[in-house]
């Protein structure tokens, strides 16, 4: 099925989006709260998940694993061990052993590659490994546009999205637009599996990226910019704050990068000539408090 016809199949423009009453997703645990009192809350549930490309383990991962297929490959491509034009001739997931694996046409042989990788600051212990800087400097990012009545639009449209994060938190999400439209909405323990699973979607249903955006809840990271470069997308943006590296790698990939985008408020810090300010701030709400997310003190 195309993207259109799978986008107009549900009716508020998502093609998939987080299904928080999941019972796999989540579970309820009692404790006591500040007074003393027992009280009952869902818990969000994490799952080890062990990757293999061909006949070889590549990585153990803590997941939620309601995508296991999407996030094997989107690791895969993400780590530049699945190239983009490489034919994925099965994926085959075994819950009861959690292990998927991705068989190719071409064969595969990264031990060396296994032995070289950098830690990164994602959570769930994120890598990347060492020639992945390199590869960045062959991608070269579309002009696009993004107009600030979309930004917002978009914001609005994902903070309202019923997500695991608002029923039991502990969460990381990551969201695929087009223009103000939000088309895959994933979440995850880790925010780089939020974003590999949206990769191996992409790359499973052979969708375009030069006029997508993308949208993370965390960090704007050295990781979260390298991953959203290597997916071809021009825009990330995110509600929290960046780091110095994320700043730089963005500025050299002509990448668009904007944090903080909260309510009425948002700092462009690379790619800002690709914003179109279109919007009269008279007209747009601030983020109400039910809705909002975590952040660092010093962004609010």
């Amino acid at each position: 099925m195309s993207q259109d016809a799978n986008q107009d199949s549900n009716n508020d423009g998502y093609i998939i989006k987080p299904d928080p009453h999941d019972p796999r997703l989540t579970e309820c645990v009692t404790g006591v709260d500040q007074t003393g009192q027992r009280i009952e809350t869902s818990v969000t549930v994490e799952r080890a998940l062990t990757i293999y490309l061909n006949s070889q383990e590549i990585v153990t991962a803590m997941t939620i694993n309601d995508y296991p297929d999407y996030l094997a490959i989107g690791y895969l491509l993400n780590q530049n061990m699945l190239m983009p034009d490489d034919v994925v001739t099965g994926v085959d997931y075994d819950e009861e052993l959690a292990v998927v694996v991705v068989r190719t046409e071409r064969k595969t042989d990264y031990e060396k590659k296994l032995k070289k990788k950098v830690q990164t600051s994602g959570c769930a212990q994120g890598t990347v490994f060492g020639d992945l800087m390199e590869a960045l400097e062959n991608v070269t990012l579309p002009d696009a546009e993004l107009r600030t009545s979309w930004l917002y639009s978009l914001t609005q449209s994902i903070n309202t999205t019923p997500s695991l994060y608002l029923e039991a938190g502990a969460i990381h999400g990551c969201v695929l637009a087009r223009e103000d439209k939000p088309l895959v909405y994933m979440e995850d323990v880790g925010r780089h599996n939020a974003v590999d699973k949206i990769a191996g979607w992409m790359f499973k249903d052979k969708v375009p990226a030069h006029d997508k955006i993308f949208y993370t809840t965390g960090r704007l990271t050295s990781e979260m910019v390298i991953k959203t470069v290597r997916m071809g997308i021009p825009i990330l943006i995110s509600r929290s704050g960046f780091t110095a590296w994320g700043v730089e790698l963005a500025r050299k990939a002509n990448l668009t990068l904007i944090g903080r985008a909260r309510g009425k408020r948002f700092i462009a810090l690379a790619g800002e000539q690709r914003i179109v300010f279109d919007q009269d701030l008279a007209y747009v709400e601030d983020e109400s408090a039910k809705h909002r997310r975590k952040a660092a003190m010093h962004d609010d």
